[in-house]
């Protein structure tokens, strides 16, 4: 059976068409019209099943019952695997802000309608891509620490890249000040990790992407900067004077080899 993808739109028409495409891909497509019906399909256990009840959903923003935002931080409170679903949002308004506001609250990524559905395919399954990668990155980290003898003080370990008091887990994806760990979205975590992996080289908004999603930058696509931001906030003491990730001007970001005690 395909991936489980979730449709929360009340665009019956764009409904079927998506799910039809979808269909014909290999996925499985669950349609709700409307928030309440859509968060309770999440949040109702798999029948016969421990898989989570989606492995993606796609969002509308505009809800006839409900703002899309809304019902993204709602999603992102769910316990267990289906809280931590990619949410790719579907949206006809074409502000910026409200493609910023919707990855700062926990989408993965965003299509303006209309769309083509070959690029909603691509998306799609770029975003499960990144998330089985991670599910299977994390469990092999669990069967690791649950095998392995009690944790000994010493040196951080070939997946450990150290930068002060910073340490960027690749294993165990997180990033740690102190020891603490600073919480990231799974995308963000990409990001910080292909930074760190070119430490002190200034990495362009293109690489970046390509690293961390395995795609090309669209023209004027800046939702590359709102993860940064939020990487920011996450790592440095004063996001709005950065000293471990830092802007070069006209070129992109560089995550600095040499971190003050700051």
């Amino acid at each position: 059976m395909g991936s489980r993808i979730l449709l929360i739109d009340d665009d019956k028409r764009l409904a079927d068409m998506v799910g039809r495409y979808l269909s014909q891909a290999g996925f499985e497509m669950t349609h709700c019209f409307d928030a309440r019906s859509g968060l309770a399909a999440l949040a109702a256990p798999t029948e016969g099943s421990a898989a989570p009840s989606a492995d993606l959903v796609l969002l509308d923003l505009m809800l006839p019952d409900a703002d899309g935002l809304d019902v993204c931080r709602a999603i992102r409170e769910l316990k267990g695997p289906v809280g931590r679903a990619p949410i790719l949002m579907l949206t006809a308004r074409g502000e910026l802000t409200d493609r910023v506001v919707g990855l700062e609250v926990g989408a993965d990524d965003y299509l303006p309608k209309p769309f083509e559905p070959r690029e909603l395919l691509a998306r799609v399954r770029a975003l499960l891509r990144r998330s089985q990668l991670r599910a299977a990155t994390e469990s092999t980290a669990d069967r690791e620490v649950s095998d392995a003898d009690p944790p000994q003080a010493g040196p951080v370990g070939p997946d450990v890249l150290g930068f002060g008091r910073m340490e960027v887990d690749a294993a165990a994806r997180q990033v740690r000040i102190d020891g603490v760990e600073r919480p990231l979205t799974a995308y963000q975590f990409d990001l910080l990790l292909a930074l760190a992996r070119n430490a002190g080289r200034v990495m362009s908004r293109e690489r970046l992407m390509d690293l961390a999603r395995g795609e090309t930058l669209e023209a004027f696509d800046r939702s590359i900067d709102v993860h940064i931001g939020k990487i920011r906030q996450a790592i440095e003491n004063d996001p709005r004077q950065p000293r471990r990730l830092l802007t070069v001007r006209g070129s992109g970001y560089v995550l600095a080899r040499q971190q003050d005690a700051g």
